[in-house]
């Protein structure tokens, strides 16, 4: 199946496509340009979120009433997300773009039409080089069916006006024409383990290392900080492993079997028990490396490994902790190297 206007493959885009795929969808055609491992899957272009937004904006406006808003008025600002969320939810689906999800859906599947998929927000604002915007809009894990995945595109639209949302663009004066919003639709990862990579130390800034953090499952328990992940520094020259900080993982994501995601105990044997094995991490790191020349500038990257042990890439945003400091190196190796990590999640998408 080609792209379309409402629907574009990964093959068939990149970060110069922002405008239309967001954030998210341009980084994954990014790295599917570029030869690096990524589950397979489409982006429903901005194009239908703004000809239901148009529709709904000649009933009564919506961009102009969320731009009025004070950072201050909490409660208004609560008040018209439910209002605008209830009101996206409610509108109908342009019949194209309806039957282009639906066909690429059954494309992206194959035999199995019930085969789990991410659906994943990509606002046109977010993992900019200065912002990332990560975590405010919605994802939804192990999603089954055609149905369901309209659903939860629909529910993505919405989130665009969630109270984080419209609060952080408020606080950010970030202009509301030019927000719009794509969904991720790609297929489920079953990860045995999962977590994120920087290609810098993210609390000193240190270029020389790279920090993983892993942990068993899917890593939405490591995003949504309901597990303490394994910790690794790596040099980023030398591949030397300098920190191993395991964790005691009590409780790990697993696909719920009739979709969505539940949280089970971890078995005692696996709980002190690293995530990833020593060649797993340096292969890790080996990606890290050729992300970021790849992009030319430090990472943030979330990656998984399948049950049959394959890596995978599934975001990577540029890195904003260090991104405002000055060109010159920012900090020496550190005497100790556990200063370099840290976790820094507060909740990603």
């Amino acid at each position: 199946m080609r792209s379309t206007p409402n629907i574009c493959w990964f093959a068939d885009i990149s970060l110069a496509d922002r405008a239309t795929v967001g954030g998210k969808g341009g980084s994954l055609g990014e790295l599917t340009r570029a030869s690096i491992a990524v589950p397979r899957g489409f982006v429903v272009t901005t194009q239908g979120f703004e000809r239901v937004l148009a529709e709904l904006e000649r009933e009564n406006p919506i961009r102009s009433r969320v731009e009025a808003l004070s950072l201050q008025d909490l409660k208004g600002i609560r008040l018209l997300s439910e209002e605008i969320r209830t009101r996206i939810k409610s509108a109908p689906l342009p019949p194209d773009v309806c039957a282009d999800i639906v066909a690429a859906h059954a494309e992206l599947c194959g035999p199995n039409l019930n085969s789990p998929l991410a659906v994943r927000s990509s606002a046109t604002a977010e993992d900019s080089e200065d912002a990332s915007f990560a975590g405010l809009q919605e994802t939804y894990l192990w999603v089954k069916g055609a149905e369901a995945v309209l659903q939860s595109v629909i529910s993505c639209w919405a989130s665009l006006y969630s109270v984080a949302s419209i609060a952080y663009r408020r606080k950010r004066g970030v202009p509301e024409d030019g927000v719009a919003i794509a969904v991720v639709v790609q297929k489920m990862v079953d990860a045995r383990s999962a977590g994120v990579m920087f290609t810098r130390s993210p609390l000193t800034g240190d270029r020389s290392v790279i920090t993983v953090e892993a942990t068993w499952g899917l890593g939405s328990a490591l995003v949504s900080g309901e597990v303490t992940p394994d910790r690794f520094v790596v040099g980023k020259i030398t591949s030397q492993i300098s920190v191993r900080d395991i964790s005691d993982k009590r409780i790990q994501h697993v696909p719920a079997e009739s979709g969505g995601i539940k949280q089970i105990e971890t078995p005692e044997e696996l709980r002190r028990v690293a995530s990833i094995s020593d060649t797993e991490l340096k292969a890790l790191a080996q990606v890290c490396r050729k992300v970021e020349r790849h992009y030319g500038r430090p990472q943030d990257i979330e990656w998984a490994i399948d049950r049959s042990g394959e890596i995978l890439l599934l975001q990577s945003r540029p890195e904003t902790v260090w991104s405002g400091k000055d060109s010159v190196p920012v900090a020496k190796p550190a005497e100790n190297p556990l200063l370099h990590v840290m976790n820094i999640f507060g909740g990603r998408r």
